[in-house]
């Protein structure tokens, strides 16, 4: 280890190393970490919204069918505001244009992917009948769970790290390249070594952290306060751009700046003011759900009953085989009885009509 680096290590030899390559290929076929990442995150957020769409009343599949819509909005909405924030990376001098459409090398910005999923949403809500702010809330966990499993995608490929540091848990950095060509390729290429050139603050880990801290949050205020309304959406929103506020303060990759500062760290601030005024002016419970159940699409089972409520009331004792199930909580008998002078007139005239029938 060169003298630079070995005074940026860790006195306890603990550091954080990363992946010697975030690239794979089968054949001809490159299998990126990255991707792989993004896919996982967007599962998990399906399934987690899915379960909770279905525990407050909504129908099953409702979900899967809104984020055909909300999930390729998301994607391209994310990859447009990279682009447009970073804009010198694609259309500056020496510049390939044509590298803004490759996702897959990286660049997703979390406000554009929101901002037009939402509108991706909105038409999926629409088609199925459904209140597009009930669908906020139910997959607002999984929004920001899929966020910090998308962080991963970021140490696979060596970015959006912050300054040198001797920390415990410094991440160790090291020089890729193309095996083909040798030249440098810090993200698709291939390690040449274990030796690290730098030593830096992972903030891709500190916001991973962060993320996972919000969704148990999330989780817990939702379970507790019965939130709705698009509240539960805010929330999220307001505990990510908290932290996202201080974690962007601490990058070191190139962005674009205003004003000396990360363009960043200014939409955080004004998304996080803005999901904070939410909270405070929108009140109400959730949504009557009925009103989740909406539109019954082809392969809906209208037959069933609707699902439990999520943190519902305890459910009605339930009886066993053979009990009595009447609201008089007397037994019928096999041929359902009635009790009280109804039915006893009913038999008094039942044993009458015997007796007329014998003589």
């Amino acid at each position: 280890m060169s003298a630079p680096v070995a005074a940026l290590a860790s006195p306890f030899l603990a550091n954080i190393p990363s992946p010697p390559q975030g690239v794979w290929f089968i054949g001809p076929i490159p299998l990126r970490a990255y991707a792989l990442c993004i896919i996982a995150g967007i599962i998990a957020a399906v399934w987690i919204g899915s379960r909770r769409w279905v525990a407050r009343g909504g129908r099953e599949g409702t979900v899967i069918d809104i984020a055909v819509f909300a999930v390729p909005f998301g994607l391209v909405g994310g990859r447009l505001y990279h682009v447009a924030t970073d804009w010198y990376k694609y259309f500056g001098p020496d510049r390939n244009p044509l590298d803004a459409l490759k996702v897959w090398e990286g660049g997703l910005g979390i406000w554009g992917a929101v901002a037009l999923g939402a509108v991706g949403a909105w038409i999926g809500c629409r088609r199925r009948g459904v209140p597009l702010s009930a669908f906020a809330d139910a997959v607002a966990p999984g929004i920001i769970l899929a966020q910090a499993i998308g962080r991963l995608g970021n140490w696979f490929n060596q970015e959006l790290y912050g300054a040198p540091t001797d920390l415990p848990w410094g991440l160790e950095i090291y020089r890729r390249i193309d095996p083909a060509t040798g030249l440098a390729d810090p993200i698709t290429g291939v390690a040449i070594d274990s030796t690290p050139i730098t030593v830096v603050h992972p903030t891709f880990l500190y916001e991973l952290l962060w993320n996972l801290g919000v969704f148990l949050l999330v989780i817990w205020a939702d379970r507790k306060f019965r939130m709705g309304h698009g509240r539960v959406f805010a929330l999220y929103v307001a505990g990510y751009t908290a932290g996202r506020l201080w974690i962007e303060m601490m990058r070191t990759d190139d962005a674009t700046h205003i004003l000396g500062i990360r363009i960043n760290v200014f939409t955080s601030l004004i998304v996080f003011a803005l999901a904070v005024l939410y909270l405070v002016l929108v009140r109400g419970k959730r949504e009557d759900p009925e009103l989740l159940r909406g539109k019954p699409m082809p392969g809906d089972d209208d037959t069933a009953a609707p699902p439990e409520q999520a943190d519902a009331e305890e459910p009605k004792a339930t009886t066993d085989a053979g009990e009595n199930d009447s609201p008089t909580g007397k037994d019928d008998g096999p041929v359902g009885k009635d009790d009280g002078p109804a039915g006893e007139r009913a038999e008094a005239q039942s044993a009458d009509g015997a007796k007329d029938a014998k003589d």
